[in-house]
């Protein structure tokens, strides 16, 4: 099986430092009646998170944010929350209930990063590459930035809906490779396919020499990918405080789809450079939009989407419950936008 050794492996340790941890967390250093007013996060070089952005707009109140360093993936992330080390993580839906039902104890409150017309994840090959249909990746290799997330669940789901048997889609095979060397790998002919996005699908295209083979915005059109989460315990103790977090992200969410994007490019680019991380802010200029739908409000369909995936990958071995993953009480815009997310057209966007 292409990644479920490694799944459960990595679902136990985490359930083990969950129970280990205990009261690691700050949540478990408040005295009663009061509530953690800061929250320890892992950032991402070069960009600035959404978290980070409503605290400098002003939507999180009291609560401040303390960076702990940056993250490798959003499995990574979310196990960090999960385990005490941080008090909240991101991560595609699909590594929300792999983590969740390993028995990690965490709930998502926000979706935080999502596909549309301008901002999705592209699968790349090289123009002279003889593949041209989802069966001519039997066999072939396909460059991902990490394991049983985002680009390998888009691909495997590409493929069965363009009719490869589980049997078929097992000999695609998924290579783990640096997001900043995947362009190289395929024009070297290190893999067959490379997943890109951001400032290095740009890039990429801009070249030349590459076309696109799909698009997870082709496959699902403007989708949600992914949530923050906060362990239940955290949530229990501080609900004030996740209230805060969560409607302050939802409130950047929709700043970035109102604001100028040439005015969100400067925000992004003072709050860079005010941190003082030693980060380069040239690839800003290619942000385009922010991605998410509706305020950041989670739908059963952002957890169903993945059914079949999460059941031939061996995940899940019965339907997706979503109710078991997210909820959505702790976002002040949730009564404010649609309550019905299904996928939007590609027309909408």
């Amino acid at each position: 099986m292409k990644v479920i050794a490694s799944i459960a492996s990595a679902a136990a340790a985490v359930v083990i430092a969950v129970a280990a941890s205990g009261c690691s967390s700050s949540a478990a250093a408040t005295s009663p009646g009061s509530e953690v007013t800061e929250l320890r996060y892992q950032g991402s070089a070069n960009n600035v998170t959404l978290p980070e952005l409503a605290e400098d707009l002003g939507y999180l109140g009291n609560v401040k944010l303390k960076w702990v360093g940056n993250t490798t993936s959003g499995p990574q992330d979310i196990q960090s929350a999960a385990t005490g080390q941080t008090d909240f993580g991101g991560a595609f839906a699909g590594a929300v209930v792999k983590l969740v039902e390993a028995g990690a104890p965490v709930k998502a409150v926000v979706n935080y990063y999502g596909e549309d017309a301008k901002t999705f994840t592209g699968f790349y090959v090289k123009n002279d590459s003889p593949i041209h249909t989802a069966r001519d990746l039997i066999g072939k290799k396909v460059a991902v930035n990490t394991l049983g997330a985002h680009s390998e669940a888009v691909t495997d789901t590409w493929l069965e809906k363009n009719g490869l048997t589980p049997d078929e889609i097992k000999q695609v095979q998924p290579v783990v490779l640096p997001p900043n060397d995947t362009e190289e790998a395929v024009r070297r002919g290190q893999v067959d396919v490379g997943s890109l996005s951001g400032v290095l699908q740009d890039n990429a295209v801009a070249a030349g020499g590459l076309r696109s083979l799909f698009s997870d915005y082709g496959l699902f059109g403007t989708f949600a990918g992914g949530q923050y989460v906060f362990r239940n315990d955290f949530i229990a103790q501080n609900p004030d405080t996740v209230r805060t977090f969560t409607t302050g992200v939802a409130k950047a969410i929709e700043w970035e789809r109102t604001t100028p994007r040439d005015q969100v490019i400067q925000r992004f680019t003072q709050i860079i450079e005010k941190r003082n991380r030693g980060e380069s802010t040239k690839s800003l200029q290619y942000w385009k939009s922010v991605g998410v739908p509706h305020a950041g409000i989670i739908t059963d369909a952002d957890f169903t989407r993945w059914q079949k995936w999460l059941n031939e990958t061996g995940i899940l071995n019965s339907p997706v419950d979503p109710s078991k993953y997210y909820t959505n009480q702790f976002n002040g815009l949730a009564n404010s936008a649609p309550t019905t997310q299904a996928t939007a057209s590609k027309d909408d966007a």
